[in-house]
């Protein structure tokens, strides 16, 4: 009898462990997910106010006195906007006298207002002659305080905009001369001193070349490879070798490949810094040891019965790999490699090494080109000063992660689509 009840106290003891294991294990995963989704919500916040952007219209007298003679785009070019931007907020509110006031008054509109008035007068040279309103961005703090991101009820010594700024700023609200508008500057231009100018283009150029020859380089030297030690390497001390400087290269830090690609293909070789060129070449260094492991792994996964069917109905070895066993290991070597180079896409250290972190405003041509990565510019941005950046980091951010979740979507896509059942 105390055998048995010995027995079930056990049994019981042992579900209540069970129980209370899973328990918290259930408990552990809600709490990861609350962290995630705080995360991801933190994150779209501030992204969404990134994609709103805030203009001021401003009415500029283009007379032709401001202009070279005779008129053309070299004449334009050299004239100062900038001034005429002035006057034109002087003339709106001629009660600005003092020099402090004024300086405070400028700063309403962005630096880059001039360009873009400047650009426009160069599209459409039958301005000039008349007064003409343009829409220009807004400051950076300006645009945050339409935003509602700094509080105006805090006291001004607390606050980067002053009483008479907001003052000025309501003027132009109420006469209808402030709107917000969908930022398409941030997908479209590259980066820039200024917060409300910077865009994602130049670094998204930048990783597409740099994915492109990285996967250029990394997966057919990868997938041959692995081809090679898989079903013609002989078994020996060599190949064992091999096989353990490998996974052993698939272990190291990421930053170590930057050094090698530093000590190697730029102060040897002498290949220009911050070009995707040799950001690619860098990271299919780094991608190589794990696309070789994924592609044997999905090749050895291929039955044996397989290979021994093909050589006996007459196939070569060469064949019967390249008709056979490829085809069926295709889902598995598509899987790793995808995965690799999404890895690779998200990498920032190696690139920091070799000169990619570079302020670069002009957009990429060519793998050639200097440029800077999306994972970089969102370092570089985070690391700026300006709470305007902010927003654009975790604009970036989302960017990033809506493009890595997309290429896992595809590499199940592809997987299912080359999929084989034997």
């Amino acid at each position: 009898m105390n055998v048995e009840s010995t027995i079930k106290r056990t049994i019981a003891g042992r579900y209540r462990k069970e129980r209370r294991f899973q328990q918290m294990g259930m408990i552990s995963m809600v709490i990861g997910m609350m962290f995630l989704l705080w995360l991801l919500v933190t994150i779209v916040q501030d992204a969404t106010s990134a994609l709103r952007q805030t203009l001021v219209a401003v009415d500029i007298s283009l007379d032709e006195d401001n202009f070279d003679q005779p008129i053309n785009k070299a004449s334009i070019k050299s004239a100062s906007f900038g001034k005429m931007i002035k006057k034109s907020l002087r003339k709106d509110f001629p009660d600005v006298k003092k020099r402090k006031d004024k300086k405070q008054l400028y700063k309403i509109v962005s630096n880059g207002a001039e360009y873009a008035i400047r650009d426009s007068i160069i599209e459409s040279p039958e301005l000039i002659g008349t007064t003409h309103r343009f829409w220009v961005f807004a400051d950076d703090e300006i645009d945050m305080l339409m935003k509602g991101l700094i509080d105006r009820n805090i006291e001004e010594g607390n606050r980067r905009v002053s009483d008479k700024t907001i003052s000025w700023v309501d003027e132009l609200v109420a006469e209808g001369r402030v709107e917000t508008r969908f930022n398409w500057t941030f997908f479209t231009s590259g980066d820039s001193r200024d917060p409300e100018l910077s865009g994602i283009w130049g670094a998204m150029k930048g990783s597409i070349f740099t994915i492109l020859i990285t996967m250029l380089l990394a997966l057919p030297i990868g997938v041959a490879a692995a081809v090679y030690l898989q079903e013609f390497a002989p078994k020996n001390r060599f190949t064992d070798l091999i096989e353990v400087n490998i996974n052993n290269l698939a272990a190291v830090p990421s930053i170590i490949f930057g050094l090698l690609g530093l000590a190697i293909l730029i102060n040897y070789f002498g290949l220009p810094r911050s070009v995707p060129m040799v950001g690619g070449m860098v990271l299919a260094l780094m991608t190589l040891p794990t696309v070789i492991i994924s592609s044997r792994t999905a090749l050895a996964a291929v039955p044996p019965s397989i290979r021994e069917a093909a050589l006996g109905v007459g196939a070569s070895r060469v064949q019967m790999i390249l008709h056979h066993v490829l085809p069926l290991a295709a889902p598995g070597i598509l899987t790793g490699s995808i995965i690799s180079l999404a890895r690779a896409l998200g990498e920032t250290a190696p690139l920091l090494v070799i000169g990619m972190v570079a302020f670069i405003v002009d957009i990429p041509t060519g793998p050639d080109s200097p440029s800077t990565v999306l994972p970089v510019q969102i370092y570089l941005w985070a690391d700026s000063p300006e709470r305007a950046f902010v927003e654009r980091t975790s604009a970036a951010i989302l960017v990033l992660l809506i493009v890595l979740v997309s290429i896992n979507g595809l590499t199940a896509m592809l997987r299912n689509k080359v999929e084989r059942r034997w």
